[in-house]
């Protein structure tokens, strides 16, 4: 497992203290990049092949929220190659060993010019070396959205704030954008999302709040004829099987 050192800090934390959602998943963002970059694989690396990762689907589990100050070690497992797609497990977890949280994501290898997927080469399957895939419930990547039409929010317009190294909206901004139309008091302990567009500067998300059975919210974000960028699932303490702190 390639790992790094981390403390979390006072801007990750929320007004209780403990990790947000959306930092940790900056954390395991940050370990995959730091992974690429020190196994020759990195921004470079893909920007000279005009070739990109571009994350199809999360899916992160939350035993426990770190506190302000508290050492971890994040850590990020590739396990499986296969065509023009790659898997990779995270973990964040004490200096002790505990797991705080852990996740599963599904990449796509893309060529920036065509627009197209492309196989992954032996060289960039030979720097990332499988490991076997860490133990967890694992989601099926597509997310069932909630009947109904569902709560229609203001919409918002992408910034140059929203923007990653690609020039497209970064994953984690989708996330953001979504949990700010949960309802009040909610503690995520399990979020999924499925990544269906690629949104870019200038464009519109429309967001819209699906309330579901036994704790689930989803939201999606849509453009202004409907077509979905994101699908993000949220769920609590509860429906993801964990106990509350």
């Amino acid at each position: 497992m390639y790992e790094f050192a981390g403390r979390i800090r006072y801007s990750e934390v929320d007004s209780s203290g403990r990790l947000r959602l959306e930092s940790l998943l900056d954390y395991f963002q940050d370990c995959c990049t730091f992974h690429g970059e020190d196994v020759g694989m990195g921004m470079g690396y893909m920007a000279e092949r005009r070739q990109v990762w571009v994350l199809s689907a999360w899916q992160i589990v939350v035993g426990r929220y770190p506190r302000l100050g508290e050492r971890v070690r994040i850590g990020t497992v590739p396990y499986d190659f296969r065509g023009y797609f790659g898997s990779r497990n995270f973990l964040m977890q004490t200096e002790e060993g505990e797991r705080l949280a852990w996740g599963n994501t599904l990449w796509t290898l893309l060529d920036t010019e065509k627009g197209c997927p492309v196989r992954v080469s032996e060289e960039m399957a030979g720097a990332y070396v499988p490991e076997g895939k860490l133990p967890m419930d694992y989601a099926p990547r597509k997310i069932p959205i909630p009947s109904g039409p569902g709560k229609a929010w203001r919409e918002i317009e992408i910034k140059r704030r929203h923007l990653d190294m690609n020039h497209h909206v970064n994953n984690g901004q989708y996330i953001r954008i979504a949990m700010e139309y949960l309802p009040d008091g909610v503690e995520i302990r399990q979020m999924r999302a499925e990544y269906k567009r690629q949104a870019v500067l200038g464009d519109v998300i429309c967001p819209v709040l699906h309330e579901g059975g036994g704790n689930v919210c989803v939201v999606t974000l849509n453009d202004r004829k409907g077509q979905i960028y994101c699908v993000a699932e949220f769920a609590c303490a509860e429906t993801a099987g964990l106990e509350k702190e």
